[in-house]
Order: C-alpha cells, then structure tokens, then sequence
C-alpha cells in the first residue's frame, strides 16, 4: 500500500511540474507587465499635466522599452523584409521604431487605464496575453503577442480592439510597396521619422 502511495505522489508531482512552471512563467510575465504600468502611472501623475521633454523622453523609454522592434518590424514587412539588403533591413527597423515611439506618446491618457487579466498563455518561448484596459467606463480589449528573447520576455504585437499593430502597418506598408515600390515606402518612412 505504502509503495502505492509513494507511486501515486511521484507521478503526481511530474504531472504538476509543467503546470508549477508554467504558472511561474505566467507570474513573470505578468509581473513585468504590471512594473511598466506601474512606472508610467507614476511618470505621468495627476490628469492634466504638462510634461517636460526629459519626462516625455522617460514616458517613451518605459512604453516601448519592451517592445522588440525587429520582430515586429519583420510581421509589418512580411515576405519583403527577406528579400531586401541587411543594410535596408536595418534602416527600416530603425525607421519603423522610430516612428512606433513617437506614435506612442499621442494619447497619454490611455496609459491611465486600469489593466486586468483575461488570460496568459505560454507555448514553447511564446506567450499570448489578454488583458482589458478599463479608463473612465470604456473597456477595451489589449492583447499582446510575447516571446522570450535574451532570457527576457518582450513584445512582439499588440493587439487593440482586435487591430494588430504589425498588420494594420503591414497592410499600409504593402499597398506602397505594390504601388511604387520598396524605395518609395523607406523615402516615406525617414519623411515621417524626420517630424518626429
């Protein structure tokens, strides 16, 4: 009966150890989320105010610092970004970052939101988390696509009110390129970085 028992605690605790890592998983990433939100709130303080370049400056370092640019920029560019030169790919990627930063700060107030958790699920290094973000009585759902990189877990899409970022500028970023061309739509991109 004894080794029964033992039998049955063993093979219970293999069953839970995917699960116990998993829910670790899942706290991490969580937490690294709610540290961000956290450091905004506290960056952007009480509603109304002004903010100085250097706050702005720390605003943009915070929301997009777990962003990986690459990655998105490789979902926005599809297929184009393997037929172009490393030297294009790079300017692109720089480009493209840019222009998400400043993009980033148009509407602070959103960052106000109160954040909940619908789900995080984990799969092999990749993550999809689902969050409501609830500012005055709207809800809106914000959805992000994770991978680990580096040991880290950063961003890859976001996804508002079931728009994805990556694709919404990979449908932008295709219609020039069919029109006029890969040179056309980087001319396009240093004229918007350069208002920045």
């Amino acid at each position: 009966m004894l080794k029964k028992i033992t039998l049955f605690i063993t093979l219970a605790l293999f069953a839970a150890a995917p699960l116990i890592a998993q829910s670790s998983t899942e706290s991490e990433i969580r937490d690294m989320l709610d540290e961000r939100d956290d450091e905004i709130k506290e960056l952007l303080g009480e509603r109304g105010s002004d903010y100085t370049q250097e706050q702005r400056d720390r605003l943009k370092d915070i929301i997009n610092g777990v962003i990986d640019f690459r990655a998105m920029s490789q979902q926005a560019l599809g297929s184009t970004y393997d037929e172009i030169s490393s030297d294009e790919r790079e300017e692109f990627v720089s480009l493209f970052a840019t222009i998400i930063r400043d993009n980033s700060l148009n509407r602070l107030d959103i960052y106000r939101a109160e954040v909940s958790y619908e789900s995080i699920e984990v799969n092999n290094g990749q993550a999809k988390v689902r969050t409501i973000a609830q500012l005055d009585n709207v809800r809106t759902p914000v959805d992000y696509d994770m991978m680990k990189k580096n040991g880290e877990w950063v961003i890859t899409d976001m996804t508002i009110d079931d728009v994805s970022t990556a694709q919404s500028y990979n449908r932008q970023f295709q219609n020039i390129i069919r029109q006029r061309g890969f040179d056309a739509l980087l001319d396009s991109l240093r004229r918007r970085a350069s208002r920045t």
